[in-house]
């Protein structure tokens, strides 16, 4: 019987180092689950306040663009030059070359909107990275408690110890923890992201808006030259 159940608990070497590892317990995929619940959060406030910062009166600027074909470019520039708004910027670098002619200022206008896109969109995908991959985390949390869990009942059966099974249950108990607090950083974070995502995409949708506007009246004014 000794010989059976020796044979039993015999594991092999690289099982063995898993299986200590799993022995620790689910505690430090807290820890981390939570670490990343803090990052997401500071991340979400970071976007926040540089959006907020940002914000410009797509009005004032179109009101610019009005004046500015008509009545020089320079001075346009001049209104634009102290906004560090998508809107403003990518306008400016269009509005530069604008001797260049509507088509090669459409083209530098979409470079300098990717560019900006990219400014904006900094931090995102660590949102999106946290969020999607949140629940895997505190899943693999889980599998390692249920995995010390079975363990510890493994062992108890070894020893004919029958008091063991609320340690047992308290394993398991610890490792479907992880599980629920995966979800809890996982959902924040998710909607953290949708939240910047869609701001950014209504800078995006304005700034393309004033840049068809631009290349329009360009292109009224370079045929009421005769271009």
């Amino acid at each position: 019987m000794i010989v059976l159940l020796d044979a039993e608990i015999h594991t092999g070497w690289l099982t063995g180092v898993l299986l200590n590892i799993a022995r620790g317990g689910a505690e430090w995929v807290l820890w981390l689950l939570i670490a990343l619940s803090l990052v997401s959060f500071a991340l979400f406030m970071e976007r926040l306040n540089f959006l907020r910062t940002v914000s410009t009166d797509v009005e004032r600027i179109r009101q610019t663009l009005m004046k500015a074909v008509p009545d020089g470019i320079d001075a346009a520039l001049a209104t634009l030059k102290d906004d560090n708004s998508m809107q403003a910027r990518v306008i400016a670098y269009g509005l530069r070359d604008a001797e260049r002619g509507p088509d090669a200022v459409a083209e530098l206008c979409r470079g300098a909107l990717g560019m900006e896109r990219l400014r904006y969109e900094r931090g995102l995908a660590v949102l999106a990275t946290i969020g999607s991959n949140g629940p895997f985390i505190g899943l693999f949390g889980t599998v390692m408690g249920v995995i010390m869990a079975f363990d510890q009942l493994r062992t108890a059966s070894a020893a004919a110890d029958t008091g063991q099974s609320s340690a047992v249950m308290g394993a398991i108990a610890e490792a479907l923890i992880a599980t629920g607090v995966g979800l809890l950083v996982a959902i924040p974070a998710i909607l953290f992201f949708n939240i910047l995502k869609s701001r950014v995409k209504g800078h995006i949708s304005t700034t393309n808006l004033l840049v068809d506007t631009m290349i329009a009246y360009l292109r009224s004014e370079s045929r009421s030259n005769g271009g």
